[in-house]
């Protein structure tokens, strides 16, 4: 066996193997006694079937397959013995000629590998990150206190629509009448709901129920029947109001701060400003967090300048991909796909050097937080002990939903080493410029 190595550009190069019968000679001897063995074909006696059949019937397809199996394995043996550090993957090289199987006992293989990029950054404080806090103004406060207060409010009759209240009419079209529809005004466009703002109970009208409500599950709710039944009912209904009603949040008396806060953390309306706040400041922490790994990823970027082998991860992803994506398709995304694969490099560079590690308790820790979330968002903000435990053990038990918890988990380990090392400048900024500079990162 005889291995060349071709530098290219921009720190790809060849391996050129060349292999003969004595390298591969065996394997396929093997090979073809194990297709002998099993072989069944009409006329013969299993295993009976002669080797020069055998041999006619598969030996091209050996000698193929055992000697790029050998030639493989050794380009994989030759980076590790020259101590060679590649990315991506080895890949057959473009430069391939073609091969004679049939009569040729030498066969060259040429492979193709992408040098991986020196890594040596220095960090020190005269390296500064800016961290950007959202300041918290009156109109942040009181939407995130009408959201809150909301999970405690109720419906309360009104005399006259506002805006967007839920309002119960009555449908008639001389052959359907439905005297209890509901029409919801907050899932309306101000468009949509404009005909009814101002109108009071009692108030009379004709709609087409087809331009009210676009979907056929929508007009069957409400009507009150099945969506195979909606065919042959005649759209233009009259419409009477005959019930207003407005979501109210309550009242901040003894009864509320009993029900919200059982505990008896907060018992009034002062206390309740300083809890709304404290929520904010725990959401919007995320947000800063997350704005500040996004720059720091950008400042060591920057500060390693990695010459990355782009020419070959063009042809790498190609290849990997099996035709999925053509080179032009490859080109178009390849600027975002190269900066994050340049930063997952240096986070390994990062995680090797600092020795990081992600215990099994921070990974169920992330995963219980994770289910915590998703039960807040369906409205269960204190789900029992036993529900986040099930759901997040079903997080874990998903392989790719795993692979996330721990990419995320390495990823702040990264950034918080990097923290540690340069001078990080707080910075407060209002929420739209918060929003100019996540856009821009």
């Amino acid at each position: 066996m005889n291995i060349t190595r071709v530098e290219k550009e921009q720190g790809a190069a060849l391996l050129k193997i060349v292999v003969d019968e004595k390298d591969y000679g065996a394997a396929v001897d093997k090979m073809l006694h194990d297709y002998k063995r099993k072989a069944n074909i009409p006329g013969f006696r299993p295993g009976m079937v002669p080797m020069g059949i055998i041999k006619k019937m598969y030996g091209k397809g050996a000698v193929a397959e055992q000697a790029y199996r050998i030639a493989s394995n050794a380009a994989f043996e030759y980076l590790q013995k020259e101590n060679i550090d590649y990315i991506g993957d080895v890949i057959p090289a473009e430069e391939q000629g073609a091969f004679d199987f049939d009569n040729a006992i030498e066969h060259e293989f040429v492979f193709e590998y992408g040098a991986a990029p020196k890594y040596d950054v220095k960090l020190t404080a005269k390296d500064k990150v800016v961290y950007h806090k959202i300041k918290i103004d009156k109109k942040m406060h009181e939407s995130f206190l009408d959201n809150y207060l909301r999970r405690f409010g109720r419906l309360v009759d009104v005399d006259k629509v506002a805006k967007d209240e839920a309002l119960t009419v009555t449908l008639d079209n001389g052959d359907l009448r439905v005297e209890d529809a509901y029409v919801g005004l907050i899932s309306m466009s101000d468009e949509e709901r404009k005909p009814f703002i101002g109108k009071k109970v009692g108030y009379k009208t004709t709609i087409n129920i087809n331009e009210m409500y676009k979907t056929p599950a929508q007009r069957a709710s409400m009507l009150h029947v099945k969506e195979e039944e909606l065919e042959g009912i005649n759209p233009e209904f009259s419409l009477e109001i005959t019930k207003i009603r407005r979501f109210a949040n309550p009242e901040l008396n003894e009864e509320f701060f009993k029900e919200a806060f059982p505990g008896g953390e907060v018992t009034d309306a002062k206390g309740l400003d300083a809890h709304i706040d404290a929520q904010i400041e725990k959401e919007l922490a995320r947000e800063s967090d997350f704005l500040f790994t996004a720059s720091v990823r950008n400042f060591m970027l920057e500060k390693a300048a990695l010459a990355m082998p782009t020419e070959f991860l063009k042809r790498w992803l190609y290849t990997i991909n099996e035709g999925k994506f053509s080179m032009e398709d490859i080109e178009k995304d390849f600027d975002s796909f190269l900066k994050m694969f340049s930063w997952n490099y240096i986070q390994r560079q990062i995680i090797t050097a600092e020795k990081l590690e992600v215990s099994k308790e921070e990974t169920e820790a992330e995963a219980r937080e994770l289910a915590a979330m998703q039960f807040a968002q369906y409205g269960m903000p204190n789900a029992p002990e036993e529900m986040l435990a099930n759901f997040s053990k079903s997080i874990l038990d998903n392989k790719e939903q795993q692979q996330k918890i721990y990419e995320k988990l390495y990823e702040q380990k990264v950034v918080e080493s990097v923290r540690s090392k340069v001078k990080v400048t707080e910075k407060a900024v209002s929420a739209e410029d918060f929003a100019a500079l996540a856009k821009e990162i």
